[in-house]
């Protein structure tokens, strides 16, 4: 039993070391949270244009009613402490046994075609508010006015916008109808009604109430109606009164000099601090100034922003069913700075909107999560680690580019170059002095067995098997035009497996496209045609065929019917050119320079 109660201590020693929980959390979830409603004028400084007293001792009294109208006045005395009645007796604290009013001062006597002056009332929140109400309870047996205009002001008084008013005469006094029904396309409009009227002049002390949500059929749908929440939203309250009650009779009969004045014992605003749901509490900033506590990874005095690094998804207002908290840009550790984009938001199915900003660590990409180019990835490192991209490191001879494969880190190379960075020859390369080709094909050394071999299995070709090609195996001109039988373009589309003739020719099928020329024995047509290549030059290259290319082939019959073999062959004065788009133009040219061929 004591280790248990031991244990229970230790839990609750800790719970009050860790502080009440936050409401704005539960289990470690996001939640909606609000400040406390409060009354926002409670201790709040309050302008008043008018205050009894400014000027000098004034006499002021109330309405005639049951007592002597001497017995209902007072002097007013700004200069004297026990007949003061300042604007600050609006917002104190409101003792119904011990009343404390402000008064106005006295105002001349009106008549129907000429109302008192306006007296107004201007209190200043500090913050913006959602204000639920705003209440002026008047002093026990003063006149209560006829006509209140009550406005507020969203951004510290720079504008104003008419709350509510009221007054007997709402059309005369105001331009409005009476108690006008509000519907969800005016929910913005001030009404005018005239629910505040008392019995009689002097009926006593009595309190004007206004609700800002009374009669406005989108309240119940609050959370997701940005128009009354804008409606709501002040950060001042003015209050005019435009003219006092006036019984029955010739105005001011029944009243002593000077007993039309205004008194109000308590003015209360009843809201909540303005927080967009982010905080659960206001508190005293930097200058003395109210501002929100803000949670949910939000920002500003109202919470109405992100915070800084947190605009993976867009700022929204905390309701019931999501409190909306900004979250984090993914840059893997590789920026301080996003930004937001709505398209791509909405092209991930509204997950993710955010977009990193000046990557660092040589990384680049929305999130920073591959390497810029001139770097790979280290495969050995996180995409979160500082060192997680390479320099490419190509050299700066072998290589033909400083970008490489940022996955394997490989350079492009030049041809016969190999290595990660393209710092070696390959094999059967060896170095040059040249940077344009720094590796070139070793020659090959031919044996006398082999050179042998190669006379034996063709007569007449050299010892030097590939050797470098013929040099002008890759231009076109008219004397090679002239100097052949026939001269076509067609298309290599297969290559048999085995060889023909012995062994010392490969059969190739060709396609015919085009015939530009044709010798005198020549049955060359457009079609298939079988095309005849030494094994030997194949192997070396000379030429270098390749199966679905195009080719310019320039021959002579004699070649041919010496072989015999049934089809077009490529001897020793063929040339075979790798078909060019530009060629067509310049056969047509070198057809018609052909007269002159000797």
């Amino acid at each position: 039993m004591l280790a248990r109660a031991l244990a229970l201590l230790a839990t609750a020693a800790l719970a009050l070391a860790a502080g009440p929980p936050d409401p704005c959390y539960e289990d470690g979830r996001p939640r909606r949270c609000i400040p406390d409603f409060v009354n926002a004028a409670f201790g709040a400084p309050v302008a008043a244009s008018s205050a009894c007293g400014r000027r000098g001792p004034e006499r002021l009294c109330d309405p005639p009613g049951d007592l002597p109208p001497d017995a209902a006045c007072r002097v007013c005395d700004a200069a004297r402490s026990d007949r003061r009645h300042p604007p600050a007796h609006l917002t104190d604290l409101n003792n119904p046994p011990d009343v404390t009013c402000w008064r106005s001062a006295a105002l001349p006597p009106a008549t129907s075609d000429s109302p008192p002056d306006n007296v107004s009332l201007t209190l200043s929140l500090g913050k913006k508010y959602e204000l639920t109400y705003v209440s002026l309870q008047f002093c026990p047996k003063a006149a209560r006015p006829d006509s209140v205009a009550i406005y507020k002001s969203a951004d510290y008084g720079a504008t104003w916008q008419p709350f509510q008013f009221y007054s007997s005469q709402c059309r005369r006094v105001y331009g409005r109808p009476n108690r006008a029904t509000v519907t969800t396309a005016n929910e913005q409009e001030a009404r005018c009604s005239d629910s505040h009227r008392p019995e009689g002049p002097g009926a006593g002390a009595g309190r004007l109430a206004f609700s800002t949500l009374e009669g406005r059929p989108s309240a119940a749908n609050f959370d997701v109606s940005p128009v009354l929440q804008d409606w709501v939203t002040a950060t001042d309250v003015r209050v005019v009164f435009n003219r006092l009650h006036m019984g029955e009779g010739a105005p001011g009969s029944q009243a002593a000099a000077g007993s039309q004045h205004y008194a109000v014992s308590d003015f209360a605003v009843g809201g909540r601090c303005k927080c967009n749901g982010h905080a659960s509490r206001c508190v005293a900033g930097d200058g003395g100034q109210l501002a929100c506590d803000c949670r949910h990874n939000t920002a500003g005095r109202d919470c109405e922003r992100c915070k800084p690094f947190h605009f993976d998804r867009p700022w929204g207002r905390a309701t019931a069913r999501d409190a909306n908290e900004c979250k984090e840009c993914n840059c893997n550790g590789h920026a301080r700075r996003c930004r937001f984009n709505m398209e791509l938001y909405k092209l991930s199915g509204r997950a993710s909107g955010g977009v990193c900003l000046k990557c660092r660590h040589y990384t680049a990409g929305r999130h920073c999560h591959y390497c810029r180019e001139g770097y790979y990835r280290d495969p050995t490192k996180p995409i979160t680690h500082k060192k997680a991209c390479k320099p490419c490191d190509c050299h700066p001879v072998g290589a033909s580019g400083k970008t490489c494969n940022q996955t394997s880190g490989q350079c492009p190379c030049k041809d016969g170059v190999t290595g990660t960075t393209c710092n070696r020859c390959a094999k059967g390369y060896q170095q040059s002095r040249s940077h344009i080709a720094p590796c070139i094909r070793i020659p090959r050394v031919v044996t006398a067995v082999q050179a042998m071999e190669a006379v034996d299995a063709e007569p007449g070709r050299a010892a030097d098997q590939c050797g470098r090609c013929r040099a002008g195996a890759r231009t076109l001109n008219l004397n090679k035009f002239c100097s052949r039988d026939y001269v076509i373009m067609g298309r290599v589309v297969e290559r048999e497996a085995a060889a023909a003739a012995g062994g010392g020719w490969v059969r190739l099928g060709l396609s015919v496209q085009a015939v530009y020329k044709r010798g005198p024995r020549s049955r060359l047509r457009r079609g298939p045609a079988p095309l005849y290549v030494r094994a030997a030059d194949l192997a070396c290259k000379c030429p270098k065929i390749k199966i679905n290319k195009s080719y310019l082939i320039l021959g002579v019959e004699k070649e041919g019917a010496s072989t015999g073999l049934p089809g077009l062959t490529v001897g020793e004065r063929t040339l075979l050119l790798e078909w060019r788009d530009d060629w067509h133009r310049r056969i047509r040219r070198l057809q018609r320079r052909a007269v002159n061929c000797h």
